[in-house]
């Protein structure tokens, strides 16, 4: 993702507000995509897939942390809140659900693009691609390699999808929903099935295997990405 010609996502009731980041933003060669309510703000976040999103925290239908935890469910895409609110508590509350920066309204564009700059850099180049590690279990989520006593074996994109946000969520309490926006996206409208052949898959090969292996190595297939 380059730092430059981004399509940022503006979620902001203030039609002023939106008006001057449309303005400072497309001269910067981005291009905006406005939204005006949460709601509004979740479906663009899904069909037009933003480079990075600014986010307002008043917004008339949901409050924008939960913009920001439900984005989270499945998107990494950097989040900057931009709000009214400046006590520290709401920033806390607001980077604990998630988000990647917090600016204050009044603010200065320079600053803005300079921590949109920030916040891509860092989605782009984090600061580790981290290699899990439980057991027997390595997971190389740079390369999608997924090892088992160091030996390999092919995943379905959905049953790497799966592992991928077990391992990113490690700790944390994941729903059945949350996994299927995980895999599928939050658009996703009919998960029983696929999700109970992916299931029945695996076991049916363990049966099919007269002597199961005691070293496996798991290698997700190249080319498909889980996104």
């Amino acid at each position: 993702m380059s730092e430059q010609g981004l399509r940022v996502l503006v979620v902001d009731d203030e039609r002023a507000i939106r008006r001057l980041l449309r303005a400072a933003l497309t001269s910067q060669g981005h291009t905006v995509i406005e939204a005006e309510t949460a709601q509004a703000g979740i479906s663009a976040a899904t069909s037009e897939r933003p480079d990075l999103i600014i986010l307002d925290l008043g917004l008339p239908d949901l409050d924008g942390l939960e913009v920001v935890r439900r984005v989270r469910e499945w998107s990494a895409t950097p989040i900057i809140v931009l709000s009214v609110r400046s006590h520290e508590d709401d920033k806390i509350a607001a980077l604990d659900a998630g988000a990647d920066d917090y600016i204050t309204k009044p603010f200065a564009t320079g600053e803005l693009a300079a921590r949109m700059r920030v916040a891509v850099r860092h989605a782009t180049h984090p600061r580790s691609e981290p290699i899990f590690r439980t057991g027997e279990l390595t997971v190389d989520l740079a390369r999608r390699v997924v090892l088992v006593a160091g030996r390999e074996i092919d995943l379905t994109p959905v049953e790497y999808g799966i592992l991928k946000a077990l391992i990113v969520q490690a700790g944390k309490v994941l729903t059945h929903g949350h996994l299927l926006a995980a895999v599928w996206g939050p658009g996703y409208q009919n998960p029983t099935a696929p999700a109970a052949s992916e299931r029945q898959q695996p076991q049916a090969e363990a049966r099919s295997r007269p002597h199961p292996p005691t070293l496996r190595r798991y290698r997700a297939r190249r080319g498909l990405s889980t996104n």
